[in-house]
């Protein structure tokens, strides 16, 4: 097994490798994007507006209570329909994996933000700041310091979650493997490295995360 693995890697290591830069370029766009879309509706949730409130608890259900892959599905099927224009298929798995992601990111925002203690709030009110200002000088920056490990989390599952977009032959890593295995025909050898190459990566930057979110605590007031 061990010199299949070594055979494998040599000659198809670059696979592998445009592979994994596939699946971190997909997590990156993702989250990046999945994190403004998250925060426009985080706004919305904590607005005054019973309709807001409604939109976004219902947008948070739907996605959050239907699977992944078939949000894909619909995207990749009735995105190209609905806005009159064809769309690859990546770009179609970004779109509904962004949309999914969202929905994750504006709960997170929403409790971090809730979770700032009322009274600071309340003193900057006392003092004479605006709404927006106590939200941008007061809440927001102590809020962030919560925010940041958990959007780091979530790009850590979205390297695991990209996968899904193997089943419409996306470039990323498990892509990959079913490349290398359509080639070689040695199935438990392909799918092993491509195993270890996320188990590597995600340990690397779990542990990188931990470091980060001990020096903001460290640094915390």
């Amino acid at each position: 097994m061990l010199n299949a693995i070594l055979r494998i890697w040599n000659k198809y290591g670059f696979v592998y490798l445009n592979g994994l830069l596939g699946t971190l370029r997909l997590s990156a766009v993702t989250v990046f994007f999945a994190t403004i879309l998250g925060t426009v509706l985080a706004v919305f949730k904590l607005s005054k507006s019973r309709t807001a409130n409604v939109l976004v608890d219902a947008y948070v259900e739907v996605i959050r209570g239907t699977p992944v892959l078939l949000q894909i599905y619909f995207f990749w099927l009735l995105l190209p329909k609905a806005i009159g224009f064809e769309l690859s298929d990546t770009q179609s798995i970004i779109i509904a994996m962004v949309v999914n992601a969202s929905a994750y990111v504006c709960e997170i925002i929403r409790a971090e933000i809730q979770a700032v203690d009322i009274g600071q709030r309340e003193a900057a009110f006392s003092l004479g700041l605006t709404p927006v200002h106590t939200f941008f000088r007061i809440t927001l920056p102590q809020a962030v310091k919560n925010i940041l490990p958990a959007l780091g989390n979530e790009f850590i599952n979205m390297i695991k979650q990209t996968s899904l977009a193997s089943v419409f032959f996306v470039q990323e890593l498990t892509t990959a493997y079913r490349t290398v295995q359509s080639t070689t025909f040695l199935s438990i050898p392909s799918l092993m490295i491509s195993g270890m190459i996320y188990l590597v990566v995600t340990f690397t930057l779990t542990r990188f995360l931990g470091l980060f979110e001990r020096r903001l605590r460290s640094n915390a007031p």
